[in-house]
């Protein structure tokens, strides 16, 4: 059963009733939106972050504090089993486990220390804080793994729907914050890039709010219990192309499109791999090219097995804002969100 945000709120705030979450990943984007939702339906919130927090370590103890009023902070490392037990849950028993949490660059190490490793450590230290409820924020490219992170995450998926612990695995589709890296090119009056003729994927993004929102629903919405919930924001699924008009539409300017070849990126590939062999920076170069190739050619949409395509008319959506929404305020001089290491343009 769903209840009302309002009928939520009012049951999380009754003496006795308040649940306590504990949030790992809470500083990036999604984390920091989930809190806020779960601030707001009045939930008890516990972030455990770094002591050094955000892309590149750059959030510093005292600017963690101030972007989470409400929820308590504890700094720690969530690859460390002794600090999750002694600085994060401290012998104390928590109700949901959320984690927003995901590796920064994609290659292969980080990928299995962080997607996989750190959260076998959190999934055995919720295990004993009495968690029994473990909402887990995964990728919907996972359905057609070829990358290193994509088989990081699904050991993970795995290994916690065998815990017996209850779940409730988030998949998004594409962010906003990853389909804006072109805003400022456009701007300045270079032509929008395109993979192929830019038809060749299509998307339904969703907003940070809207899937804190989703994520937060998880923990009292008994259909969204231990299933693999794939979710993607309003309205119809849409191509690169459309993205980039929509863009020059907003900034009234003419349409130009430059169109890049695949075949670019496999060369690129084969290089940087060849010489990653003997120059391991190049190696997580290639790594990263091989993330861009995926993105540029597979849709983040449901993949239907049977028909061996992508269904948009499968792909769930929730939320309110569009990507189009998104774009119109950046274009109004919105701020525009941290990309990280993952940006490509």
């Amino acid at each position: 059963m769903t209840l009302p945000r309002a009928d939520i709120s009012v049951a999380n705030t009754i003496a006795g009733s308040r649940k306590r979450v504990f949030v790992i990943g809470a500083t990036g984007t999604i984390g920091r939106a989930t809190v806020r939702a779960l601030l707001n339906q009045g939930f008890e919130v516990i972030c455990f972050v770094r002591q050094c927090a955000g892309a590149g370590g750059a959030l510093l103890p005292e600017q963690t504090t101030t972007l989470f009023d409400g929820a308590s902070i504890r700094y720690g490392d969530v690859s460390n089993p002794i600090s999750l037990k002694d600085q994060g849950f401290k012998g104390e028993r928590f109700d949901v486990l959320v984690s927003c949490l995901a590796s920064r660059t994609g290659n292969p190490k980080d990928a299995w220390a962080i997607d996989h490793q750190a959260h076998m450590h959190v999934l055995e230290a919720a295990k004993q804080a009495g968690v029994n409820h473990f909402i887990l924020l995964s990728a919907i490219c996972v359905q057609k793994p070829l990358l290193a992170f994509q088989h990081a995450k699904l050991a993970f998926e795995k290994a916690l729907v065998q815990s017996g612990m209850t779940y409730s695995i988030v998949r998004p589709t594409a962010f906003f914050k990853s389909l804006s890296g072109q805003l400022e090119r456009v701007k300045k009056g270079k032509p929008f890039l395109l993979f192929g003729d830019g038809t060749l994927t299509a998307c339904k993004p969703i907003s940070d709010n809207d899937l804190g929102d989703y994520i937060t629903g998880c923990i009292h919405d008994q259909t969204r219990h231990n299933r693999i919930l794939p979710i993607g924001g309003p309205g119809a699924a849409i191509t690169p192309r459309e993205q980039g008009e929509k863009l020059f539409e907003l900034l009234g300017q003419e349409v130009r499109f430059k169109q890049i070849p695949v075949v670019m990126m496999d060369v690129i590939i084969a290089v940087l791999s060849f010489l990653g062999r003997v120059i391991p920076s190049l190696a997580d170069k290639a790594e990263l090219a091989r993330i861009g190739r995926y993105y540029a050619t597979e849709s983040m949409l449901v993949w239907d097995e049977q028909s061996g395509s992508y269904d948009a008319s499968a792909t769930p959506s929730t939320g309110t804002q569009t990507l189009f929404d998104f774009y119109a305020d950046l274009v109004q001089g919105g701020e525009a969100p941290e990309r990280g290491d993952h940006a490509v343009f």
